[in-house]
């Protein structure tokens, strides 16, 4: 059910973490707050007026305090990469204290006709310690320019010292056969560079993999290929071989190998019976392993907004903020009510989340996606505590969601 946006007085010890944050005279010019409330130990949530360049807005905030065992930060997903639900349900599914919407993603096919949209997000998804997919070309993804120097590998992460940070995170893997030793072009994600080899495990899910032969590494709206082969490798040999991308559950202990161009060539090679090893990893720029990331790109690095952000283009937007070294994570998801809509510039959201404090800043997916979720103290269930500006919650790929603590 979406909340009213109702204003109320909080409770006296709410808003503590965030009360006081350098909140005046920015480019998004944070105001007054209207909700101020704890959800849980390490948890508060809080709405504020903001004032944009194209008109009045109202963020939704949940700040959480990663020091606090309480407390963690994981992945929303609905079970498979290539599948969508809606935040409130993958939040209850999971037994979330909050979340927010995720990833951009391939939300539509309309330049292929009669190749499914697969659902799948656009950037690597690690959940509980554990890879999920990995990040699909550049000219392949969805949504708003990238600022310079961003890629479709850069992550919101989280590792096992409770820290989180803003990183890359590469595929690194390998297709061993008898007679040679091929590079691993894509795991489990919705489009394959033109010229590689992709294996897709039983975490991508029962849909078609046609959509990952379409399109080229520059143009998302290409033609499919039409230079395909697929081979499928359970206890280490090939049990079967086709010559298209095949749809169906994927068995544990099974991978499906999905070449295109040059990748297909490779893998007609292979007879059944032959032996192949596949081996698949994500790797982090920084070299630290993580217990949970997700897709989208920077907009605040060491306080700092990265140069060239949009500041003409206005949307209900939802991004993540970094703050305490690394200690507590803002999730803020504008308001959809068509007296907020106006929204926010990228530009304005990296402004706004330095001025709440955070040192680092991460877009997500906006639009109808933006959506946050909270079980308020003694609810049973998780409410949408902001308006989604469709009128109702978009099914999205991914979140980041908020867990009571071992």
């Amino acid at each position: 059910m979406t909340g009213t946006g109702t204003a109320h007085a909080g409770t006296a010890q709410a808003g503590t973490a965030l009360a006081g944050a350098g909140l005046a005279g920015s480019a998004g010019r944070p105001g007054g707050t209207h909700r101020a409330e704890e959800i849980a130990p390490g948890v508060e949530y809080r709405e504020i007026d903001l004032s944009g360049a194209h008109g009045k807005a109202r963020a939704h905030l949940v700040s959480v305090d990663l020091n606090n065992k309480h407390v963690r930060v994981g992945l929303l997903h609905p079970g498979a990469v290539a599948a969508r639900s809606t935040v409130s349900r993958l939040a209850g599914s999971q037994g979330a204290l909050a979340g927010v919407n995720g990833d951009f993603f391939d939300i539509t096919e309309t330049q292929h006709p009669g190749v499914p949209a697969t659902g799948s997000s656009v950037g690597p998804e690690i959940a509980d310690g554990k890879a999920l997919k990995a990040a699909v070309p550049r000219g392949q993804r969805f949504g708003p320019a990238l600022p310079a120097g961003a890629t479709t590998e850069d992550v919101l992460g989280i590792g096992a010292d409770r820290t989180a940070r803003i990183d890359r995170l590469a595929l690194s893997g390998s297709v061993t056969t008898p007679d040679a030793k091929l590079g691993l072009g894509g795991f489990n994600q919705y489009a394959l560079p033109v010229g590689s080899i992709g294996a897709y495990t039983s975490d991508w899910g029962a849909l078609s993999r046609e959509r990952a032969v379409c399109g080229t590494d520059g143009d998302r709206g290409a033609p499919c290929s039409t230079d395909t082969y697929e081979v499928t490798v359970r206890d280490g040999r090939v049990v079967a071989t086709a010559d298209t991308p095949g749809s169906g559950d994927v068995p544990a202990g099974t991978t499906v190998l999905v070449g295109r161009e040059a990748g297909a060539q490779r893998l007609r090679k292979l007879s059944k019976g032959e032996s192949v090893s596949v081996e698949h990893r994500l790797t982090a720029a920084s070299g630290r392993a993580y217990t949970f990331a997700i897709g989208g790109f920077p907009v605040l690095r060491g306080g700092a907004a990265l140069p060239g952000l949009d500041g003409t283009t206005p949307a209900v937007r939802t991004a993540v903020g970094i703050a305490d070294g690394g200690h507590r994570l803002l999730l803020m998801a504008l308001d959809g009510a068509a007296e907020y809509r106006a929204g926010l510039t990228v530009a304005e959201v990296a402004a706004t989340l330095r001025d709440l404090g955070a040192t680092e800043g991460f877009n997500l997916d906006g639009g109808g996606s933006s959506t946050l979720v909270a079980r308020k103290a003694g609810a049973g269930a998780v409410s949408v505590l902001n308006h989604p500006s469709g009128g109702a919650e978009r099914a999205v790929a991914n979140g980041v969601g908020v867990f009571p603590g071992a």
